[in-house]
This record gives structure tokens, sequence and C-alpha cells, in this order.
């Protein structure tokens, strides 16, 4: 039995465009003959190989950046990484300091309990002793009311005398734990628009302040004298008049003489 015959690739024809038939076309009758034709071409493939290498380097250049970049990002993230691991923060929030935040706040609550438990037996002692001494009076009136009908012909000089008696002025008005904090807030509120000195530099000064105001708003009609604030030692009439003519600046207070007598009208802040 014969070998079979071996497959050839056929010959592939010449291209149109190649350069063997560009030097034997007749429509070029300037080519050159023989091997000159590879010329220019060889030229033009030379400076597309140079543009190439350029091309590369500058890749190549981007990829060395790129890796001393990648490098150089690395080690500085380990570095960072090794610095939080060693480095001790003192001032890191621990479960002990939790915890002591914790009882902080119960001491705390448990402190505004007491203070409003006081506070409102304070409260109720003073409801207590105000009753006792409105029975106290009424007690005695009743007194008197009886020893004057069983002794009207006998003691009536006394009786006269009695009449003549002098009212007691009447005393600073109470309040309770809401209206002293009104007062406090509404203190407060005063005192910041006066000038730095009333406001803390001097207490000494801040208390006759407080002092003042507080004796032109319990005044009746609120339209006090100057010696109606007086009360020394601590409240001389040196500091009464500062403190009167800062608020009267601040028109907060109105001073008027029209009458003859100087009074202080409190006006309050607008």
């Amino acid at each position: 039995m014969s070998n079979p015959t071996p497959h050839r690739t056929p010959l592939r024809r010449i291209s149109q465009g190649s350069l063997f038939a560009l030097s034997r076309s007749g429509a070029y009758p300037d080519a050159p003959h023989g091997l000159g034709f590879i010329e220019p071409a060889m030229s033009e493939f030379v400076d597309e190989a140079e543009a190439l290498q350029a091309n590369v380097e500058g890749m190549k250049r981007l990829s060395d950046s790129l890796a001393t970049f990648n490098e150089s990002f690395a080690s500085w993230l380990y570095v960072m990484q090794m610095n939080a691991l060693t480095t001790d923060w003192p001032q890191a929030p621990t479960a002990a300091s939790f915890e002591l935040a914790k009882r902080r706040a119960e001491q705390n609550a448990i402190a505004a309990m007491e203070a409003m438990k006081a506070a409102r037996v304070a409260r109720e002692m003073e409801e207590a002793s105000a009753a006792a001494a409105a029975a106290d009076r009424t007690a005695m009136t009743d007194a008197d009311t009886t020893y004057a009908a069983n002794n009207t012909t006998t003691n009536a000089s006394a009786l006269s005398a009695k009449s003549t008696v002098v009212k007691k002025k009447p005393g600073k008005p109470k309040l309770n734990a809401k209206e002293k904090k009104e007062r406090s807030i509404q203190i407060e509120k005063i005192i910041t628009c006066l000038p730095l000195e009333f406001r803390g530099n001097d207490p000494n000064l801040r208390r006759n302040m407080e002092s003042v105001i507080e004796g032109l708003i319990d005044a009746p009609g609120q339209a006090v004298k100057l010696n109606d604030l007086i009360k020394p030692p601590d409240l001389p009439q040196a500091r009464v008049n500062k403190c009167l003519i800062a608020l009267v600046n601040r028109k907060i207070v109105r001073k008027d003489n029209s009458t003859g007598t100087v009074m202080y009208h409190w006006l309050g802040v607008a």
C-alpha cells in the first residue's frame, strides 16, 4: 500500500499592495529598482519603532513610580498599624470609667430626690407655722375682745392707749420654691444687663446688687427711698448709691424727685 501524499500549503499570491508589486507597477514609473524601494519604508518603520520605544519607556517609568508609591504607602500603613498595637492610650475610656459615670449619675439622681424632699418638707413646715401663727393671732384677738368687754368702764384709758399702738411694718413676703426660682431667674436676667463689675468681678458687689433689686421688687408699689434700702453693715449707703446709679443708667429703675423726696420706681427689664 503506497503512502499518502502529504498536504502542502499552497503559495500565497502576492497582494496588490505589496512592496514588490509597488516596485513593478506601471502606475509608479518613478519607483526605485531593485532594493531601493525598501529605504523609505524602512525610514518610516524606524520612526514608528522609536515612537513605540519611547511609549514603552514611559510606561516603564510609570510602572516604576507606581511601584515606589505602593511600597511607600504600604510601609506607612504598616507603621501606623504597629504604632496602634504598641502605643498606650491613657485617656481612652475603660470599663471602670463607664462604671464610675453610672455611679455618679445614680448619686446625682439621689441627691436631686433628697433636695426635692427637703424642699417639700420645708414648704410643709412653713405652711404649718403660718397656720399656727394665724391660730395664735385669732386666739389673741378673741382674748383681747373678751377682756375689753369685761373692763369697758374701768379700763377706758388702757383701751385708748391700745387703739393708738403703731402697726408693725409688714415684713418681707415669703416665697415658695417656684417663686424663688422665678425670682432668681429675673434677677440673673437683670444682672446680665449691668456692667462687668456687677456680674462677678466683685462677689460682694453682686450680692449687694441682688439685695437692692429684691428690695425694689418687694417694696409697696415698687417705689422706695434711699434709706429704705440701706442695711448696715452689709449694705452701706455708698454701695446702695452705686447700685441704684447702675440701675438708673440701664433704665431698669426710674429716679423721681418731683414731690421733693427722691423716690426710686422699679421698671424692670423690657
